[in-house]
């Protein structure tokens, strides 16, 4: 008896994606003289032990953190600083403790998945075999074995983990973990002793201050004119290096924001906050200081007017991004688009990457007259576990490398500057039903499909609110088009839509078991078919589905 088959799971609807919510700038601060930088270092080292002891008080109070205390651990370090750059220091430290808390949540979910997984594994026999959704049994017993000393591992962290939670207690790295455990392997890193010195202490420094509305040009701490003057507020113990009234410095460098220029000196003309960050890159012994705001977030436009001209479908891969253009009708229009990018290298080569990716897509969308770009919510946190694929390792290092996260954030921020909508569609199944319905009919010998650029109809399909699958259905009395067109789309509540709709034939030879068929002595063609059906009061069509140029 065979097997019933497993329903598909149920589909997201598709949303329009909310604009970004901040600004980010940066500029490089040029013709620094030698006590510039000397000062520089001086603010950034003193800011920064402050900074890892304010840190190691916020861990301390754990959840017996308030307002008591945060105004307590403020006014321990405005002695030694300022009220503003105390200000800014607890906000950091109370913003790094949040984000360890939510990290440390991630990690433990990702335990109790691993977890789940070997006892699910462990307790089927050897060598039974899997399923789509499921794991099957180990293959041997020495693999079974080594994978019950590893649950042990894993529940002994999964403890340790939770515990740790239940006591507030965090694992934080000032200058990042990757740096310090860099230390211990410096040839492999191909850095002397004295150069990842010089990394770390550049990461620990602390050279960020909060803007405040209603004060002058928006920042009281790092203050910028619009002429790109910059100056600091030097803190208590470095007052004497003051060359600036009111116990500042001024730098010998100006600031000229190619970027968003005009918004920035639009905005500290208006005294409105911008939060400045100034740090070193300690391999090309360069200075850069970098603007923030916020900003309401856009009001995205309603789902059916970015509907309105028509939708780019985009498939997101390991190396390129496979996009196709569709009318509003569903459609595809024209040849399909690839655009590559190498997200190998350094991570500023893999940054730069992307966005070249990105801009290019989108001068297309924006040359093809569209609205909106379509896009799969992509979210592959419980699929790179190990226990989960097992010696699947290419495939984990595939979407491990696919960088969702980066791409979604800059995607919708640089959409948004060219007024294009981003609508984010369920991933469920948009590769295997575009390969299956759509790959095919569009393969000519002058274009050739892929699979991901068949995904990219199936998500600008779904997008737009049509089945991936288009269904044709009759009218009433005839073949003519009198009644409306033939090729209509399935309501979204039509049963199967998405299945495979089975051949002629095989409606044909159902048709000869019902009672009352008679046997024929010879095989019937599929044309004797479509006549016998038309004649008999029903409704046949070829398989594939019309082009425009057919119809």
């Amino acid at each position: 008896m065979t097997e019933p088959k497993k329903q598909p799971r149920s589909i997201d609807a598709p949303f329009v994606a909310l604009g970004p919510s901040g600004v980010a700038i940066r500029d490089r601060l040029k013709h620094l003289t030698p006590e510039d930088e000397k000062v520089l270092r001086l603010v950034g080292e003193h800011l920064g032990s402050l900074a890892s002891r304010d840190l190691a008080a916020r861990c301390l109070d754990a959840g017996g953190h308030s307002t008591d205390t945060w105004a307590a651990r403020k006014q321990g370090l405005t002695a030694a600083s300022s009220s503003r750059w105390a200000g800014s220091i607890t906000k950091a430290s109370h913003d790094q403790w949040a984000l360890s808390r939510h990290c440390q949540l991630a990690h433990i979910q990702g335990l109790e998945a691993g977890v789940r997984t070997l006892m699910h594994r462990l307790s089927l026999p050897l060598g039974e075999k899997g399923t789509k959704r499921a794991a099957g049994g180990y293959r041997s017993k020495a693999e079974w074995f080594q994978k019950s000393r590893r649950l042990q591992v894993l529940q002994h962290r999964l403890d340790t983990a939770r515990a740790e939670r239940e006591a507030g207690v965090v694992h934080v790295v000032r200058g990042g973990r990757k740096l310090l455990n860099t230390r211990h392997n410096l040839q492999a890193a191909q850095l002397t002793e004295a150069e990842w010195r010089k990394h770390w202490e550049a990461e620990r420094w602390f050279l960020a201050a909060d803007g405040e509305s209603g004060k002058r040009f928006g920042n009281e701490t790092i203050r910028i004119t619009p002429d790109g003057e910059v100056s600091l507020k030097l803190p208590a113990p470095l007052a004497h290096l003051a060359n600036d009234k009111h116990g500042r410095y001024a730098l010998a460098s100006k600031i000229a924001f190619a970027h968003r220029g005009q918004e920035w000196t639009d905005r500290i003309s208006a005294n409105r906050a911008v939060a400045y960050r100034i740090h070193v890159d300690v391999e090309r012994d360069r200075w850069y200081l970098t603007a923030s705001w916020q900003r309401p977030v856009v009001q995205t436009v309603p789902l059916e007017t970015a509907r309105a001209k028509g939708m780019i479908g985009v498939d997101t891969n390991a190396d390129h991004f496979a996009a196709y253009r569709l009318d509003p009708h569903g459609n595809p229009v024209g040849d399909p688009k690839q655009f590559f990018y190498d997200l190998s290298g350094t991570a500023p080569h893999r940054d730069a990457q992307i966005r070249h990716a990105i801009t290019q897509v989108l001068h297309w969308a924006k040359a093809c007259g569209v609205a909106a770009i379509a896009i799969e919510d992509l979210d592959f946190t419980a699929e790179k576990t190990r226990e989960k694929h097992g010696r699947r390792k290419r495939f984990r290092q595939l979407i491990s490398g696919i960088p969702t996260g980066k791409l979604n954030a800059r995607l919708v921020s640089m959409a948004a500057e060219m007024d294009l909508s981003i609508v984010a569609v369920d991933p469920a199944y948009t590769s295997m039903w575009g390969g299956q319905h759509w790959r095919k009919p569009l393969t000519t010998s002058r274009r050739k499909m892929s699979r991901h650029d068949a995904a990219g109809i199936a998500i600008g399909r779904r997008a737009l609110g049509h089945p991936i699958r288009r269904r044709t259905a009759p009218p009433r009395d005839d073949q003519s088009d009198r009644r409306g067109h033939r090729t209509v789309q399935a309501g979204p509540c039509a049963r199967g839509r998405e299945e495979t709709r089975p051949p002629v034939t095989e409606r044909a030879h159902d048709a000869r078991r019902r009672p009352g068929h008679q046997k024929g002595t010879r095989e019937t063609s599929a044309s004797k078919t479509v006549r016998d059906a038309r004649s008999a009061g029903q409704w046949a069509q070829h398989s594939l589905p019309l082009t425009d140029q057919e119809r």
